[in-house]
């Protein structure tokens, strides 16, 4: 299926985006950096122009999913919590976004998974995107789930599925770990609206252009992510992390 918005090139100028946890500080950013779309925007906890929208009710996701291009899906648990929360919302609400999706004939999910989906790989330089799952946690083990989730529905539906392993995204580098990790809000932008336009299933590392970057920058370019912003400038003025958080992926000490 082809947008039913206005595209430049590979760029899309206006698509209708569906946005789950969208009142969480990654949609935040979202929120203020893709006002171009016309934003369907959601959450569990609604507020001003946020409507309310429980992931795991399915018929409710679906009847979101309508006329709309793509779901950014946000909403779920964004670190450890018990099992029991994370299967319920995490794994099974993203089971219900994909299932929506497909049934509503919406052609492409972007899914917000993360680092610590691989975090027990030890630290190396230029480590894939597609890299083993190797979760270091319950919350890392969620997202390889939906990972997985993302794949099958691609191979089986014909989806198109880009799935966005997240460093630490935040407004600027606060620990030197961030300076290896760190993705700007401005290249969170970028990454989203890169994968706009991408096919297939693909999983991507969410990383800026740090100079001090661990991860490959391979799956980001193979779908027109260029990202822009450094660490490095924050350098001099970043505390100390723990060193034991260095050693990983997911830093979990």
């Amino acid at each position: 299926m082809s947008f039913r918005r206005a595209r430049l090139g590979n760029w899309i100028i206006m698509a209708v985006l569906l946005i789950t946890g969208a009142g969480g500080a990654v949609g935040g950013m979202l929120r203020d950096r893709l006002g171009h779309h016309e934003l369907r925007l959601t959450d569990l906890h609604p507020a001003e122009g946020i409507a309310a929208l429980d992931v795991t009710d399915g018929d409710a996701v679906e009847k979101a999913c309508q006329g709309v291009d793509a779901v950014v899906h946000l909403g779920g648990y964004a670190d450890e919590a018990p099992f029991d929360d994370l299967l319920e919302v995490n794994v099974r609400g993203t089971e219900r976004v994909l299932a929506a999706a497909q049934r509503a004939g919406v052609p492409r999910v972007v899914l917000a998974s993360s680092n610590h989906a691989a975090g027990r790989h030890p630290r190396c330089d230029d480590l894939a995107d597609d890299a083993m799952p190797w979760p270091d946690s319950y919350y890392g083990w969620s997202k390889t789930a939906i990972e997985s989730l993302g794949r099958l529905c691609h191979d089986r539906y014909g989806l198109h599925v880009i799935c966005l392993r997240i460093g630490a995204c935040k407004p600027e580098p606060v620990e030197s770990r961030d300076l290896s990790v760190w993705l700007s809000p401005d290249d969170l932008a970028r990454l989203v609206e890169a994968s706009l336009t991408a096919t297939g299933f693909h999983l991507v590392w969410g990383v800026s252009a740090n100079t001090r970057r661990w991860w490959s920058a391979a799956g980001g370019a193979a779908i027109g992510y260029h990202p822009r912003d450094d660490a490095e400038r924050w350098a001099a003025t970043v505390r100390e992390s723990d060193e034991r958080t260095q050693q990983t992926v997911g830093g979990r000490a």
